[in-house]
């Protein structure tokens, strides 16, 4: 389709901007703060990752354990040990079903896990030396997760809580038996313990702050989707404004015309003239079509809105929406097919039916010798495709379809339609897609999920 940013003559604009209160609806009620949903859904993966890394701890304790008791042959509590790793399993144990069950993570949530870390550290390293044990240094691996996954009063909480552990642990500890021979210098092993803590520490470090960066990542990536999504409704609410209160102020005029054109119609120095009386006819026509898109703004935008909805069937649906295309764009030359399926009762949405009309009046600009609509179902899904015959989509339009105001006719105001059409269709829950056809033309698909369309709770014909 030439230029394909759905470039429409002001009077589809003025169709086009009927959709836009009854979307812009939903944008009235966005929450104000736009990261509270993205901060849960990262809190919930850092605390997946803090599962992980709990079960790699248990892990790499029981080994240093049975090294330490049966290679080196120092003489551990083995009883109290296993008893505060049996707490970590029970803990992750109670973790991973917290998760699943659990909706949202908050801040304090993280600092409770975290604490509960320290606690367990802190209860291994008494009963294996205090502050003696060179595996002290795993309080740092602790301190960074937490100032990267809290918020700064956490942080200092959890420094705090660490810093008077190990305070405590200078004194009160159980002290390590170390046998007498092999390990008579007991700072070499102390300093080989030492490297074996700085080792884990900084491979932890870089595995798991690498996959908690990538959260936050996808974090910002997803309030940057939610700002721009903001922004666009906030657009859309401007235009339903605009474009209702233009409704309005056109309706009196056009009702003036029209009763002028009837005068007209009965003067007889008028009707004896048949070329001036079908042109009084065509005028006629023309100013009825001008008043049904303003019925349709108004509509849309809430005003009468009973007579805006109403029982049908998918069929039925698309069939009036065609005969009514096809009458007012007598010069185009539409084939519907429906494969639809069986048919399936809905609710007609006019806005719906808009947003087609929008997509139909695109292709009719660049190929009106030959446009098809294709109703099809795949699954619980209703897809509507209008393909056309014309010169296809540029390369840059096909990378920014459904943005405001990517055209190339270089109009004022004009690029809007695919925009109005990508929100009306997003409103229900469903995608658009635009592609060139391989041969010669271009498709633009909508998929509106059928349950935001049927009646009852059924989906079956």
């Amino acid at each position: 389709m030439l230029e394909r940013t759905s470039d429409l003559h002001d009077d589809k604009a003025a169709t086009g901007a009927a959709v836009m209160p009854s979307a812009a609806g939903a944008a009235a009620g966005m929450p104000f703060d736009l990261a509270a949903p993205a901060d849960i859904a990262t809190n919930r993966k850092n605390m997946a990752l803090l599962v992980q890394l709990r079960w790699i701890a248990v892990i790499g304790q029981i080994a240093t354990i049975g090294f330490v008791q049966f290679w080196m042959g120092v003489a551990l509590p083995l009883l109290p040990l296993a008893a505060v790793i049996s707490g970590l399993v029970a803990l992750n144990v109670v973790s991973l079903l917290w998760l699943r069950y659990r909706a949202d993570i908050n801040n304090r949530e993280l600092l409770v896990a975290l604490a509960l870390d320290v606690a367990a550290l802190t209860a291994l390293l008494y009963l294996s030396g205090g502050a003696t044990n060179p595996f002290t240094s795993l309080y740092l691996l602790q301190v960074t997760l937490g100032a990267v996954l809290l918020d700064a009063p956490s942080t200092w909480s959890l420094v705090a809580l660490v810093c008077m552990n190990f305070a405590w642990l200078t004194s009160y500890y159980r002290p390590l038996e170390l046998p007498q021979q092999g390990f008579a210098d007991a700072f070499n092993l102390y300093i080989a313990g030492t490297f074996i803590g700085l080792v884990l520490d900084a491979v932890l470090l870089v595995v798991f702050m690498t996959r908690i960066n990538r959260n936050l990542r996808d974090r910002d990536l997803r309030l940057a989707a939610l700002r721009q999504h903001a922004a666009e409704q906030d657009h859309i609410v401007r235009i339903g404004l605009l474009a209702s209160g233009a409704a309005h102020e056109l309706g009196t005029p056009l009702a003036s015309l029209s009763v002028i054109l009837g005068d007209w119609r009965r003067m007889p120095a008028l009707a004896s003239d048949p070329e001036l009386s079908q042109d009084l006819g065509e005028m006629e026509i023309s100013v009825q079509r001008c008043k049904s898109i303003v019925t349709g703004i108004l509509l849309s935008a809430g005003e009468a809105r009973g007579e805006g909805s109403s029982p049908t069937t998918v069929a039925a649906f698309l069939t009036a929406l065609v005969e009514e295309w096809r009458t007012t764009r007598p010069s185009a030359t539409l084939y519907f097919r429906n494969a639809f399926g069986a048919d399936l009762a809905i609710v007609s949405d006019i806005a719906l039916k808009q947003a087609i009309f929008n997509v139909l009046d695109n292709a009719a600009e660049v190929s009106r010798d030959w446009i098809e609509l294709t109703a099809e179902r795949n699954a619980d899904t209703l897809v509507l495709s209008v393909t056309d015959r014309g010169p296809g989509f540029s390369r840059e339009m096909l990378a920014h379809i459904g943005k405001p105001y990517q055209s190339t006719k270089g109009s004022p105001g004009s690029g809007l339609g695919l925009f109005l059409v990508v929100n009306v269709v997003r409103k229900l829950g469903g995608v658009v897609t635009a592609r060139n056809r391989p041969d010669i033309g271009a498709a633009v698909k909508l998929e509106l999920p059928l349950s935001t369309l049927a009646i009852g709770d059924h989906l079956d014909g």
